[in-house]
């Protein structure tokens, strides 16, 4: 699978063949405030491309980019998006600002950027009000691959692709797991 990152399609891992050139249609969008928090969000786009499930990478704020943002998340579902992760340090409004603006499901990624080694960005995406969700993962990288397989696991709910792609990916998981050290 592909990953669409800012309108330019690109292959990670190996040399892409005819079948691979085609880009499937994403599901996912990946949205994170700045370029540099992609080293942070990397992982969720991985595990997706892992999980046969295209995604779209787009660098977007909601303090220096709000026009960008608004036309993006207004149109994503009808552009064939199912679930928006958004992530984002400091103050940390893009997952709620993205979810007032869609009815999709938002899970946020707070990203360790600030001197508060992210709990700022924590509490700005976990303490929303009510009325208005997003679901928030872990601080970080970790947070950001947990982000992609719950992205994966709420497409898995309606697509059995996905869902066989999952409950394998879990087993070569739980396969790598030692039974002693």
């Amino acid at each position: 699978m592909a990953i669409r990152k800012a309108d330019k399609t690109r292959k990670t891992g190996a040399a892409p063949d005819k079948a691979a050139r085609r880009v499937a249609k994403p599901r996912v969008a990946i949205l994170m405030g700045s370029a540099s928090d992609w080293g942070t969000m990397k992982p969720a786009a991985e595990v997706l491309e892992q999980l046969g499930i295209a995604s779209d990478v787009r660098v977007m704020s909601a303090h220096r980019t709000p026009a960008r943002h608004h036309a993006y998340v207004t149109k994503a579902e009808a552009n064939g998006i199912d679930v928006i992760i958004a992530g984002a340090g400091g103050a940390a409004h893009l997952a709620g600002v993205t979810a007032a603006l869609t009815l999709l499901p938002v899970l946020g990624v707070p990203i360790d950027s600030s001197p508060l080694q992210g709990l700022d960005a924590l509490l700005a995406t976990v303490q929303m009000p009510g009325g208005i969700p997003v679901g928030t993962l872990a601080i970080g990288k970790a947070g950001a691959k947990n982000a992609g397989l719950l992205a994966a696991a709420i497409l898995a709910r309606k697509d059995p692709a996905v869902r066989t792609a999952l409950a394998r990916f879990r087993e070569r998981q739980t396969a790598l797991v030692p039974e002693r050290p």
